[in-house]
């Protein structure tokens, strides 16, 4: 028995590799909201159930029936495959880092007291079971690991629901508190982010305005927000609304009660799982429809999508717009370069100039919301001016940075139809070759293909070299380019970003502008 355990001691820094990627993928896919976890399993079954493992087993077993030392070789596969785990980890590519959470804890010990179950089992039933049978169990528990995380995440529900609850109690309790704090809810299908980083910015030159940080727009990274870091001096609060599904903006509006909402824009993200055009309507306007009949609405008149919802709220709309000018606040006069860009905001038939050094042309849109919001809080003009100069870009959407003699335009959290013909259209602006890095757009449902196909077709109009990243992901980005005869010396596929930066430094000139639309997050790596 102890040097059948002694021989396990690599199995078990194996298993160990072989959970920690399960559960980060876990992490990865919310937790498996939607099922979304359970999808990628089925998904990726070359990665969940590796051929190489199924060697291993099948070595294993051999060894028992044909020879007696089945210790040593038992020592010796599983010292090999941890050794492989441990190469693959040094090569991959980690766009997320894996964060140990509270919960990530609690799954942690719900896997291990199976894991001790399993041991349990084994141990007395040692003299009853042949090797084959205890290897057996064992490889398994290595080989199901996606599968064991699974149900040790359905195991942990009811206690992740008491966890939820508590915290949200909290959250309840700390802004009822606060009742003469403003809160603001920002949704949309592209520039949520952008557009609450705006809004807040431009609030702080006569308020103190708070924001969810970084993308946190979900129940608990709203509620972790307010729980450890709304302090009593804060006047304003913009909170950024995700959703995948329809209820999803009414269960975060049910937690914060805004009496200000924006719309930004609606689109086709989350088409997979919002099922439909009119889903993903309903759901964004799910926020407007929560405010109270004294609140406000910004929304924006060029987006068909906003213009026809029938909306059964009586609060206050502010419609803003560039192309259409019967929108109560709009852009005129808009100048486009790679230093910024400079328009003129035209509030009840009077022009002001405004510029900053933001990039593409959504922007205009976010700056305009922002603006309409400012004026009802009492800012002025002036302070408006200044305030939309002083704003600096956001990570990872249109962020204009040198890095080795390249300029990269990093436009990797905002990839989408709308944003990624944006995006072409700053990078076409670029006083150079021009060199766009990208791994497609995802969630789009049954127009994925489509839309990415003509993204294909717009990048062959602007780009002098394009690198895709990811074979299979890419086939429609690469028919659509093949469609515009583009030349296909110019066209680099590779297996992830990393690789990408050491073929630009191969493929730069005398001045270089990078591209890098979207960065599909480890779930999407092919390798």
């Amino acid at each position: 028995m102890n040097e059948f355990l002694f021989s396990l001691m690599p199995y078990f820094f194996y298993t160990l590799f072989k959970y920690r990627k399960s559960m980060y993928m876990l992490q990865q896919n919310s937790y498996n909201e939607s099922n979304r976890y359970l999808k990628w399993i089925f998904k990726n079954t070359s990665k969940t159930f590796s051929s190489y493992e199924i060697f291993i087993f099948s070595v294993l077993i051999i060894t028992i029936v044909l020879v007696d030392k089945y210790f040593a070789i038992n020592l010796l596969v599983y010292t090999t495959a941890f050794v492989i785990e441990l190469k693959h980890a040094k090569v991959e590519q980690k766009k997320k880092k894996f964060v140990i959470t509270s919960r990530i804890k609690r799954l942690m010990l719900t896997i291990f007291i199976l894991f001790g179950v399993m041991i349990y089992f084994v141990y007395i039933n040692y003299d009853k079971m042949g090797l084959a049978t205890i290897s057996s169990i064992f490889f398994m528990f290595s080989f199901l690991s996606y599968v064991i995380t699974y149900i040790a995440n359905l195991i942990n529900k009811p206690i992740e629901l008491m966890v939820f609850n508590y915290y949200l109690k909290s959250a309840k309790e700390k802004l009822k508190d606060r009742p003469n704090l403003k809160v603001i809810g920002v949704t949309g299908s592209y520039g949520k982010t952008s557009s609450k980083n705006i809004l807040n910015d431009i609030l702080n030159s006569k308020y103190i305005s708070f924001t969810t940080p970084k993308s946190f727009n979900t129940p608990n990274g709203i509620m972790k927000t307010i729980n450890n870091d709304l302090d009593k001096f804060t006047e304003m609060f913009v909170v950024e609304m995700g959703a995948c599904k329809l209820g999803d903006i009414k269960e975060l509006c049910d937690i914060v009660h805004p009496k200000y909402g924006i719309i930004t824009s609606i689109g086709l993200a989350h088409l997979e799982t919002f099922k439909s055009e009119e889903n993903i309507q309903k759901g964004k306007f799910e926020l407007i429809e929560s405010l109270p009949s004294d609140g406000i609405a910004v929304l924006n008149k060029d987006d068909a999508n906003q213009v026809s919802y029938k909306l059964k709220n009586k609060c206050k709309i502010i419609w803003i717009g560039i192309d259409n000018k019967e929108a109560d606040i709009y852009a005129s006069d808009i100048k486009m370069s790679n230093n910024g860009l400079v328009f003129n905001i035209i509030i009840k038939k009077k022009k002001y100039k405004f510029e900053t050094t933001l990039l593409g042309k959504h922007n205009v849109y976010n700056i305009l919301g922002a603006v309409a919001l400012g004026l009802e809080f009492g800012i002025d003009i002036e302070n408006l001016q200044r305030a939309v100069k002083k704003l600096k870009p956001i990570e990872h959407r249109l962020e204009l940075k040198e890095q080795n003699g390249i300029y990269i335009i990093d436009d990797a959290y905002n990839s989408n139809p709308v944003g990624a013909k944006s995006a072409l259209e700053v990078l076409d602006m670029m006083p150079g070759k021009k060199i766009v890095v990208t791994p497609g757009m995802i969630e789009l449902g049954e127009k994925e293909y489509k839309l990415n196909m003509e993204f294909g077709m717009e990048i062959a109009k602007v780009a002098d070299e394009v690198i895709l990243v990811g074979k299979k992901q890419t086939e429609p980005i690469l028919d659509g380019l093949l469609s515009m005869e583009y030349n296909e010396e110019k066209i680099h596929i590779i297996n992830n970003v990393k690789e990408a930066y050491l073929l630009l430094n191969e493929l730069k000139g005398k001045s270089t502008y990078a591209l890098f639309e979207n960065d599909l997050l480890d779930t999407f790596n092919e390798v």
